[in-house]
């Protein structure tokens, strides 16, 4: 964690150095695992060739090879039938070799993200979408949790940051983001009283002024703005968003939903983006896999 001097008052919370530490508890634990002859392996299954999907699986690729798990990658055509790909992850679920199976989203329109999901065998569902991962979380028993909402919560403990009795604000009701953190947060070991906006929110800042951590996974730039919160707020933001902008070599550059320099201000800890909550999704996917191998 990082402060930007007098200006701006907020503690940024470093979601690299975060990252880090994790990989590096997992690694020593692989290494152990090793020694009993088991090797963590990770198929992660891209199909077609987006640009974001494609960087999103190099950046777990680093991060398999770093953590000494086994990367069993596998890119697919995206004119692949649906039957296929079921077909591909029925041989994984089947391969004791194999501890987890992620499927890169978005897939093609013709696929259907839902079937894939659940041909997942629950055990081996590192990225925790399953109906039955997404069941034991709500009802607190021990499950594979998603990686970015598992990601936030460990970024709010490492950060050192007091979450029991305090009212947090979930902007986004996506099931990969804003559900599923909400549930975290509300869990007894986290102990916040969960509010969650969406765009069928009216008058958004009247939730966003009483809350004490405000998590914004809305998707949209300027979302959350200094005005909208209250002194010393914690915010976490989600959003990974380009827009254009001359000054760099690639005409863009990233942005997340909160109005950063802005919030800087007032609130007492924030992510940036990027550096903030995208290393830890990474990081949890990890600890996900290493669990799995573990469970053995």
């Amino acid at each position: 964690m990082n402060n930007l001097g007098a200006e701006m008052s907020a503690v940024i919370i470093d979601g690299k150095n975060i990252a880090a530490e994790v990989r590096s508890e997992v690694a020593q634990r692989v290494a152990n695992l090793k020694k009993n002859g088991v090797t963590p392996c990770l198929a992660v299954i891209l199909v077609g060739e987006n640009p974001a999907s494609v960087s999103y699986v190099t950046g777990k690729q680093k991060a398999l090879a770093e953590v000494g798990m086994k990367d069993k990658s596998i890119h697919l055509p995206e004119t692949i039938e649906e039957s296929e790909l079921l077909k591909l992850i029925d041989e994984l679920n089947n391969d004791d070799s194999v501890h987890g199976i992620l499927v890169q989203l978005p897939l093609p329109r013709h696929i259907n993200e839902e079937k894939v999901i659940i041909a997942i065998k629950p055990e081996k569902d590192v990225d925790g979408f399953h109906p039955v991962n997404v069941g034991n979380m709500v009802i607190g028993k021990k499950s594979y949790l998603p990686c970015t909402p598992h990601g936030i919560i460990v970024l709010l403990q490492k950060a050192g940051i007091q979450t029991n009795g305090k009212n947090a604000v979930v902007i986004g009701r996506s099931n990969i983001v804003g559900k599923p953190v909400s549930i975290l947060l509300s869990r007894k070991e986290i102990n916040c009283t969960v509010t969650m906006c969406h765009t069928g929110t009216k008058n958004l800042a009247d939730y966003t002024r009483q809350a004490d951590i405000v998590v914004v996974a809305s998707g949209r730039p300027h979302t959350l703005t200094k005005d909208m919160i209250k002194k010393d707020a914690v915010i976490i933001d989600v959003g990974v968003n380009r827009i254009p902008d001359e000054s760099k070599k690639s005409g863009f550059r990233l942005v997340g939903d909160c109005d950063f320099d802005d919030l800087c201000e007032e609130a007492s800890f924030i992510t940036p983006v990027p550096g903030g909550v995208g290393p830890m999704t990474i990081a949890m996917l990890m600890v996900n896999t290493l669990e799995a191998a573990e469970a053995k």
